[in-house]
């Protein structure tokens, strides 16, 4: 599979070393609404309330995680514009605009890992590679591996740095002595548990299973964004192709068969007869009822996916 659609280049080092902290993306997303320019402006140091560099790692990872987007066209002062998800999250009278709901931290994570240009990393870590316990050396070794198939250039410094960026995304600061306490900060995506360090054999474990704080709604939500660009003249899938391809729900939370059956089982009456379950010569798959064009914007799984946000944070 191409994990880089043509004509895309993937960006490293955005975020300048620093994990996303609580209150960021709001801060960006409010930042934006009143100024598409305003991270190119002297003056966001001041709206952002942080400094430089932070500056330039909060338009990152709004970026990154979707909630804002860039003008199409060349050039470094591109106006940005809060996307239709930022809008309903973090916007004025947003759904969660304190990030205090873990749907929308599983929301973040997935669009993330979803993210092939800001966040290819953070997709090879998730999507593609297949070890559950692991250093940080052996997921270099992976990543530069990757890069070289997919014929990205940088240096191996990048990659290690993206690396650890990664995995400060999800497991704590193991620094208790630092000179700058905002080292020590961790990342909101911490919460989620999907990544577990033991460090008295410096080994990071990724935590494969149901996740109970992943709600069906959510988990909805992402199913069918998936499927809305898997599908194109077909209205079946196998249960299998849920859990294992690369940028499947299965492998970017973590989840195994059985909580992805669960998931589909708790949806089937919401979603109406838009997905069902069959079994057919012993195999599991759903059948898509009214499938989308490929060019339809407006297809029928686009608004049950909304529905279904709407349906969580009510």
């Amino acid at each position: 599979m191409n994990l880089i659609p043509d004509g895309i280049r993937p960006i490293f080092g955005g975020h300048e070393k620093f994990v996303f902290r609580h209150g960021w993306i709001t801060k960006g997303v409010e930042a934006v609404q009143n100024d598409p320019l305003i991270f190119t402006r002297d003056e966001a140091l001041v709206t952002l309330g942080v400094g430089k560099n932070m500056v330039r790692s909060i338009r990152h990872w709004c970026l990154a995680t979707g909630m804002i987007e860039e003008a199409k066209g060349g050039g470094l002062k591109r106006p940005l514009h809060v996307s239709s998800l930022g809008l309903r999250l973090f916007g004025e009278n947003g759904w969660d605009p304190y990030l205090e709901d873990m749907g929308t931290l599983w929301l973040l994570h997935w669009q993330l890992v979803s993210n092939y240009v800001r966040g290819l990393v953070w997709t090879l870590a998730f999507s593609v590679y297949l070890a559950e316990e692991f250093t940080k050396r052996d997921l270099v070794k992976f990543i530069s591996g990757q890069f070289e198939r997919l014929e990205v250039r940088t240096t191996e410094g990048t990659i290690e740095r993206e690396v650890d960026c990664c995995l400060l995304t999800y497991v704590p600061s193991q620094s208790k002595l630092t000179s700058n306490p905002e080292e020590t900060l961790n990342c909101p995506l911490n919460e989620l548990g999907l990544v577990r360090f033991t460090p008295e054999e410096n080994v990071y474990h990724f935590v494969v299973g149901p996740k109970p704080t992943l709600s069906a709604n959510i988990f909805g939500y992402t199913l069918l964004t998936y499927l809305r660009h898997f599908l194109r003249n077909r209205r079946t899938v196998a249960i299998d192709e849920i859990v294992y391809p690369v940028g499947s729900p299965g492998q970017v939370f973590k989840l195994d068969e059985n909580s992805i059956v669960e998931y589909l089982e708790s949806l089937e009456n919401h979603m109406k007869g838009i997905i069902r379950i069959q079994e057919t010569a012993g195999l599991r798959q759903i059948y898509i009822d009214n499938a989308p064009g490929q060019n339809d914007e407006k297809d029928i799984l686009s608004y049950m996916a909304w529905d279904l946000l709407k349906a969580h944070y009510e």
